[in-house]
């Protein structure tokens, strides 16, 4: 492919690949983008600063060379718990005792260490501990509160080291930002990235802290809460409110709450995003059998299916293209899923956002809402907005409108950024003169790029005077010659 071609991508339904040994190279990088890829992401679980540097280096160099605007998700681990070292072939059996302690150590049957030294303190009799994605199943029978906790086996089975751990029942003490996350964002914020993944998000609160610290260095980037904890989803809508973005961790999120309540919180969240405004991402095992298969499964492709019918922003891709054979046919598969589904998702009467009297933003919310609504009702070819702060592409997208939504903004960052927002894509402008000369200049641009042409019908949203760049508060209807 040559340098300079532009990069075309047309669904509604963004994809964030996660990048890794599979996928890191500038070559492989570019195919997946070539395949649909929208947004990647950066998993500082694994990895070390100067990885993530060279992979921001070769994404910067892709939207440069091929005039496009791949955003970059980066992704704090967060607390997450694990036991230590084990002996080969330690295997728990049910009623069997079993205790856990704060002292590294090789495990056994007997004893093992996890890596949290509020865990005596934090927990009491009765409550759950799962270990290995809730493959074994522990029960607490006594703790000293101290540094020693005793389990009974509830469902037992072989237990391997640095195994992860899930508590259910238990309010933890832990910080939302561990040490290695307040080293890593310390890096992540002298880098361009987009967006912010905050990890086992429990309350608001969390969301407070890291903006925060963003502010605090004046960095651009915008907040994902990932949704993994059943604190989480009880204080779903102070969160949403809070923060940018919603991540539906459904790896976490599915050991610790009722198995059978996942496809109703997944239904219930994004509903919840899309009247506020926020983005929202479908994640964990969407394709997870094409880490080594050529093809999904019949029941993943439902799912990547099932998640753009219930109008998701995004579904986002992790050891598939991270780890998996062959990363690029992966996106090519879910390009192909999302394009069908998009086909039904228009048939499905959606419950639209309404503009609230009580938002500060009350009025701009009027016009980008009714411009959504105008461009379907004059059967618009296509809804043209201008931003800086990208509140316009939220807003007008929350609609999801059978309308393709074009943005334009003289903020490369921003541009970036609204490529993980459903429907929405971005081009770079800024030379802003009247309302009605840039509202020429724009329409001409898309006209020459064939997204729309002589005789259709667009709908403009903005605002007035444009030099002052205020909240938008104008809608033109446009025929374009």
């Amino acid at each position: 492919m040559q340098s300079e071609t532009y990069i075309d991508q047309e669904q509604n339904t963004k994809i964030i690949a996660t990048v890794g040994p599979a996928s890191n190279s500038y070559e492989t990088l570019l195919e997946l983008v070539q395949a649909g890829v929208d947004v990647f992401r950066l998993n500082f679980s694994h990895g070390v600063h100067e990885q993530h540097g060279q992979v921001i280096k070769h994404i910067k160099r892709i939207n440069k060379e091929h005039k496009i605007h791949i955003g970059i998700l980066a992704d704090l681990s967060g607390p997450k718990l694990r036991i230590g070292e084990v002996q080969e072939d330690t295997y728990l059996e049910e009623g069997n005792e079993i205790e856990i302690v704060n002292t590294p150590c090789i495990g056994n049957e007997k004893r093992v260490y996890m890596n949290y030294e509020g865990f005596a303190s934090d927990v009491s009799p009765g409550e759950k501990v799962l270990v290995d994605d809730g493959k074994l199943v522990l029960e607490v029978v006594e703790t000293n509160s101290k540094d020693r906790v005793k389990l009974k086996v509830k469902f037992g089975g072989k237990l391997s080291s640095r195994k992860g751990v899930n508590l259910p029942d238990t309010p933890t003490s832990l910080p939302s930002l561990t040490e290695k996350d307040l080293e890593d964002l310390e890096y992540i914020l002298t880098q361009p990235v987009n967006w912010i993944a905050l990890s086992f998000v429990r309350s608001h609160h969390d969301i407070i802290d890291l903006r925060e610290r963003i502010e605090k260095v004046g960095h651009h980037a915008k907040i994902i809460a990932k949704i993994e904890k059943p604190s989480a989803v009880k204080n779903i809508t102070k969160i949403i409110k809070q923060t940018d973005g919603i991540m539906i961790a459904r790896g976490d999120l599915g050991v610790e709450v009722p198995i059978e309540m996942l496809p109703s919180i997944q239904k219930e969240i994004i509903r919840k995003c899309i009247h506020y405004s926020r983005t929202v991402i479908v994640a964990t095992q969407m394709m997870e059998s094409m880490i080594t298969a050529p093809s999904p499964t019949r029941a993943e492709v439902t799912d990547v299916a099932n998640a753009v019918l219930d109008g998701t922003d995004a579904v986002m891709l992790s050891a598939e293209t991270a780890m998996g054979r062959h990363p690029a046919r992966v996106v090519n598969a879910m390009t192909r899923i999302l394009n069908e589904a998009e086909k039904q998702y228009v048939k499905i009467p959606q419950k639209r956002p309404k503009a609230s009297s009580k938002s500060p933003t009350f009025y701009s919310d009027v016009i980008c809402i009714n411009a959504a609504k105008t461009a379907e009702d004059i059967g618009a070819t296509a809804i043209i907005g201008l931003t800086v702060s990208g509140y316009t592409a939220f807003k007008t997208s929350s609609y999801r409108p059978n309308t393709r939504i074009y943005i334009f903004s003289e903020e490369p960052n921003i541009l970036a950024t609204l490529n993980l927002v459903w429907g929405v894509r971005c081009y770079y402008y800024d030379k802003y003169t009247s309302t009605d000369e840039t509202i020429e200049d724009v329409v001409h641009i898309l006209k020459e790029d064939g997204k729309v042409k002589e005789g259709d019908f667009v709908v403009n949203t903005g605002s007035m005077p444009l030099h002052k760049k205020l909240r938008t508060n104008m809608l033109k209807i446009t025929k374009v010659d």
